[in-house]
């Protein structure tokens, strides 16, 4: 064989290598699959589970997740000991009981007043429609010829109560931010909230809202103590994944994808709502009322990082639940205003 025959696997091997370093995420060190179901199988038991479990009143959700052996399971939130009746399996996949608080959207509840910040803003600080305590300022959105600033609806549009053209506040009311002086935006769309009526309850997907702002009014990256600008480009939320966020209460912080499809009950001011196919992320200290409108992003390496994954919007004492961001960016026709290209 000659030199260069010799070296072209070599150089090939090096490029792959390279490839993978650039766009990889980090996953904890898993074990190898144990004999059993799979995630299709998985998926087909949750719905199975979801159907005849949900309306009970100890149960607010279900979820895809992994057993210690790494194993796909089924894991049914419950709020009481009410558990002991859920059955051991379905269909050959084992069902995981995880008891929680009542999963809640997450609008500040305590007043600050130390959260302005001069213009251009960053992104994952205080904000809220006049009529809201405060939120987060999830990300910059762009259309390819106007910016927005992107957050709940729960945040910037008042759990339905907004309308177009109302203002976005920067800080939220509730740390000193007030209208006409600390504007941000006006609100340019938001998906209504459709809340459970007496025993219907009409399935969610996002709790979302875009604020039409400007370059001079919003930027694109966190506070110097966050983790900077997230890319354009986004990716799918994997059991295991580690993602990270910036949020205008608890800062920034680092948890683990442990749920996906996940059918959680949230409840809100003006009722109870059913959200499908959400991230459930832990643990608990993710995330804290004030959070909601962050932007969840990956933790990874160089290109596999800061990659937009979800928005949050609700929690409970032991998980963050969050709509997948594609779902989100598809509805405005927006992307991500950050590095890179979509």
């Amino acid at each position: 064989m000659t030199t260069a025959k010799k070296i072209v696997p070599i150089i090939v091997a090096c490029l792959v290598a390279a490839i993978a370093l650039l766009t990889s995420v980090d996953r904890p060190a898993l074990p190898e699959l144990s004999p059993g179901p799979d995630l299709s199988a998985a998926l087909a038991a949750q719905t199975t589970v979801t159907a005849a479990w949900i309306d009970r009143d100890e149960v607010v959700g279900t979820a895809v997740g992994l057993s210690p052996a790494g194993r796909p399971v089924v894991q049914v939130y419950v709020t009481a000991l009410g558990f002991a009746s859920l059955p051991a399996s379905v269909a050959g996949v084992d069902v995981v009981p995880v008891i929680t608080e009542p999963f809640r959207a997450l609008p500040a509840a305590e007043t600050d007043g130390k959260r302005a910040y001069e213009r251009p803003v960053p992104i994952g600080v205080s904000a809220g429609h006049p009529n809201v305590t405060a939120g987060t300022i999830g990300a910059r959105a762009t259309n390819g010829s106007e910016v927005f600033a992107l957050s709940n609806n729960h945040v910037a549009a008042a759990n339905n109560g907004g309308r177009e053209g109302d203002a976005l506040l920067q800080p939220g009311v509730a740390d000193g931010g007030r209208d006409p002086d600390d504007v941000l935006g006006t609100l340019s769309d938001f998906e209504p909230i459709r809340f459970c009526r007496a025993f219907l309850c009409a399935e969610n997907r996002i709790d979302a809202a875009l604020v039409r702002t400007t370059p001079e009014n919003l930027g694109t990256e966190t506070p110097e103590e966050g983790y900077g600008a997230p890319r354009s480009r986004t990716a799918d939320a994997e059991l295991g994944m580690t993602v990270q966020k910036f949020g205008r209460t608890t800062g920034q912080t680092v948890g683990r994808v442990t749920g996906i499809h996940a059918t959680i009950d949230v409840g809100y001011g003006a009722g109870n709502a059913r959200f499908v196919d959400q991230i459930v992320i832990s643990d608990g200290s993710f995330s804290g009322p004030g959070d909601s409108g962050s932007l969840v992003v990956t933790k990874g390496l160089l290109l596999g990082d800061r990659r937009p994954v979800a928005l949050l919007f609700a929690g409970s004492n032991t998980n963050t639940i969050a709509n997948p961001i594609d779902f989100v960016l598809d509805r405005f026709s927006v992307s991500i205003d950050g590095e890179g290209t979509r």
